[in-house]
């Protein structure tokens, strides 16, 4: 399980190197220049997510270790694969990366004051975050390989040229075997999954979690097929690493791990649907674009 680990930080951190040699500091703060765009993403990811949350818990009779898992999940924005999940949509590259690390950012005060007023309206088996754990996982997780990658632009250009595309290639390859190993390990671990057999009511409340997430991204995110499909991806793919880390701190937060998973797994299925369905009106759009007259 070691090595598991050690491929997944791997992974995520060559995926994140990837964008600090591919993207400028100017690309990576595009998104603060669009005022209107930035806070129709802030709403949808950070205001609207939690707040659907909320609802559910009030809604559903849920243990406490499944709100946990989903309170979580709702305080945890700007997931680290979120760039690689957008790609498959068709998304706007620059706005992903952009919205991503902003996300990221924000979770350093986001992250402690939602599960604080979580912690305050519901049943949690975790203890209160303070904002330094939250950026200390961020640091490593996140802007640790983004600021090599700048780094490297800055002070060797020609090298960053040189190995730009064969650490692109390096990304996508891990990225394919991470989800084949997640794959693996479910299939041949009988224990994994009968921790993962939720009852029907928890699992009601992540697939409508996730589907509502992907709709509030999509419909705040623009006309474009290329913004809004990216919006959405970021909305469902919560920052399980970082959910992880905070239920790690706590014994009882152990309890919410099977939630945590089981919402990974659906909201990446039910993400690549929509990613594949997003990316045709990318191509559409593309295409019409293409064959305007002049």
């Amino acid at each position: 399980m070691d090595a598991i680990g050690i491929f997944v930080t791997a992974t995520i951190f060559t995926l994140m190197l990837t964008i600090g040699v591919n993207d400028t500091v100017q690309q990576l703060i595009s998104l603060w220049r669009r005022s209107k765009v930035l806070l129709r993403a802030l709403l949808a990811a950070i205001v609207l997510v939690p707040m659907l949350v909320v609802l559910l818990l009030w809604i559903f009779d849920l243990p406490p270790e499944v709100a946990t898992g989903l309170a979580l999940l709702a305080a945890a924005p700007g997931a680290p694969l979120t760039t690689k999940r957008a790609q498959m949509a068709g998304a706007d590259p620059v706005y992903v990366s952009s919205l991503q690390l902003t996300l990221a950012l924000l979770a350093v005060v986001v992250t402690p004051l939602y599960l604080a007023i979580f912690f305050s309206l519901f049943d949690l088996t975790i203890e209160a975050v303070s904002p330094i754990n939250v950026a200390s996982q961020i640091a490593r997780i996140t802007f640790l390989p983004v600021v090599v990658g700048l780094l490297l632009q800055r002070f060797a250009p020609k090298f960053t040229i040189r190995v730009r595309k064969p650490l692109n290639v390096l990304a996508n390859t891990m990225f394919v075997l991470l989800v084949l190993l997640v794959i693996v390990i479910l299939a041949v671990t009988p224990e994994l999954r009968t921790m993962l057999l939720l009852d029907w009511t928890t699992i009601a409340a992540i697939v409508i979690m996730a589907v509502s997430a992907l709709a509030i991204g999509h419909f705040l995110g623009g006309r474009r097929a290329a913004q809004h499909g990216g919006l959405a991806t970021a909305c469902v793919a919560r920052n399980f690493g970082l959910a992880l880390y905070v239920a790690g701190l706590s014994e009882a937060g152990a309890e919410s791990v099977p939630t945590l998973v089981v919402y990974l797994v659906i909201g990446a299925l039910l993400g690549i649907l929509y990613a594949l369905w997003n990316r045709r009106q990318v191509e559409h759009e593309t295409d019409a674009q293409t064959h305007v007259p002049a």
